[in-house]
């Protein structure tokens, strides 16, 4: 198949790239600095941007199929144009998509649904790659220090990317949702024990008050709308985050990845400073 994949140097993209790719299909990378991107050799890199439809025009052409995400632009906002997308991939013969999508409907999957693409929402909980943005701190102090301890379901984004590949390239998934988890629920805490494991370095975990938390969130400069909402988040987690699913076994046939391949993946992105 030919099959184009967006958001191809995000975290899901590149291992969603790699995996058709080694898969035999052609596969045509959406970015928009082709000259940065760094994939596999054998790949298309193409300049285009969601946020600006004559810049897809080009890259949806002899496409089969296609991997989209809802967000675009600097600000990593949702995309308001979901409809101008949707219907160029319809004029150029697109006939399967899957979505990235989130926990609430965005313009391209209200699209997908109204148009005559078969469609697949792939809805991920959180991100493994999420404990990266813990990194600075773990190799400058060895702590993890934030608010939130509790139990979630963390996914690993090749698996997200293996659910993601199947339903491009194989029957029966048109039309569906797959919300997705990895095979545990762990608590920071425990995430941050996986951490120290894999370097081989002692990791703590320090519980921060809400305050402390507010102004670690300041400290990435979130607005104060943010910082209640992740306040919130923290002390009230949804049900939902706790809850492992079957869904990544049951669509691609094999076991979802744990925490702790993640961590000895990214183990060096966490060793202390020499």
């Amino acid at each position: 198949m030919r099959i184009l994949v967006t958001g191809a140097t995000g975290q899901v993209g590149r291992h969603l790239v790699s995996q058709l790719h080694e898969s035999g299909h052609t596969v045509r990378a959406l970015t928009r600095n082709p000259a940065k991107a760094d994939l596999p050799a054998g790949v298309e890199a193409v300049a285009g941007d969601l946020t600006g439809i004559t810049s897809l025009r080009s890259a949806f052409e002899g496409i089969d199929a296609i991997h989209l995400i809802t967000f675009g632009g600097d600000d990593g906002e949702d995309l308001t144009n979901g409809a101008e997308i949707v219907r160029l991939a319809e004029r150029s013969g697109i006939s399967r998509a899957t979505v990235l999508g989130g926990w609430s409907p965005t313009s391209i999957e209200g699209a997908l649904k109204a148009s005559s693409i078969s469609w697949t929402i792939v809805q991920p909980a959180e991100f493994m790659g999420n404990a990266l943005d813990l990194a600075p701190e773990v190799r400058a102090s060895r702590t993890v220090s934030m608010l939130a301890n509790y139990p979630s379901a963390v996914v690993h984004e090749a698996d997200i990317a293996a659910v993601a590949a199947t339903a491009l390239t194989s029957d029966g998934h048109g039309g569906k949702a797959y919300p997705l988890t990895g095979p545990e629920a762990l608590t920071t805490a425990q995430r941050t024990q996986l951490l120290a494991e894999s370097t081989g370095e002692p990791i703590r975990f320090v519980q921060l008050s809400e305050e402390a938390e507010r102004e670690r969130l300041r400290g990435y400069g979130y607005d104060e709308d943010y910082v209640e909402f992740g306040i919130q988040l923290a002390a009230n987690p949804p049900a939902a985050a706790g809850t492992v699913l079957p869904t990544i076994e049951e669509v691609t046939g094999r076991s979802p990845r744990t925490f702790a391949q993640w961590a000895r993946e990214h183990a060096n992105q966490f060793r202390a400073v020499s």
